[in-house]
């Protein structure tokens, strides 16, 4: 028998979950933190918390979640679910991200239709948005250092983001076709520098 390299024993040693009622447990818990967006959430608990996810790893992962179709969130449960306990862990990671969560917006939204015309409530959800693009810049600075580490550079790297938050920002341009040209060009760069 080969010895195990000393990459393929840092990953069997690395924190991951329990079973898959502990991957439904961490991502209700997840989608319970997650008013007005759960990008920074996810990273702190997946990465910094829990440690199943590098901030390398995260990155791809959150990649593939938001080029796929439907909520980038749901996708990465969906990915680590199956990457832990196949089909069980995944329906158990989307159930923990859909099922408390449902009950909750469903009397949120039974509260909010009685509540709606009074301008206290809307100037708390408009406060509430100040915090969510405030948590949304904090974690993409938070995770600008693990492009150091990708194979295109790190120059080039600042380069996709700073043309991707200018066609979005800016020109206004629509998320699917930043996601296909640019992402598409960002791949395609990546991969002639990782080809053999």
């Amino acid at each position: 028998m080969h010895p195990a390299s000393p990459a393929a024993a840092a990953t069997d040693a690395r924190p991951q979950p329990r079973s898959p009622r502990d991957l439904f447990v961490s991502f209700t818990w997840l989608a319970l933190q997650g008013f007005g967006g759960v990008l920074a959430i996810v990273q702190r608990e997946i990465v910094e918390k829990k440690r199943w996810l590098t901030n390398e790893e995260f990155l791809e992962d959150w990649a593939v979640a938001q080029v796929l179709p439907g909520p980038n969130v749901i996708n990465l449960a969906l990915m680590l679910g199956d990457r832990y306990f196949g089909l069980r862990g995944a329906m158990a990671a989307l159930a923990g991200m859909l099922t408390v969560p449902l009950v909750v917006i469903l009397a949120l939204a039974v509260l909010y239709a009685q509540f709606a015309g009074n301008p206290q409530v809307a100037g708390a959800l408009r406060g509430m948005g100040a915090v969510a693009a405030g948590l949304i810049a904090a974690t993409g600075i938070k995770l600008l250092p693990a492009l150091k580490r990708h194979p295109i550079g790190f120059g080039l790297c600042l380069g996709f983001v700073a043309l991707v938050f200018v066609a979005i920002a800016w020109l206004r341009i629509p998320l699917g076709w930043v996601l296909l040209v640019v992402g598409g060009a960002a791949c395609a760069w990546t991969w002639r520098k990782i080809a053999p």
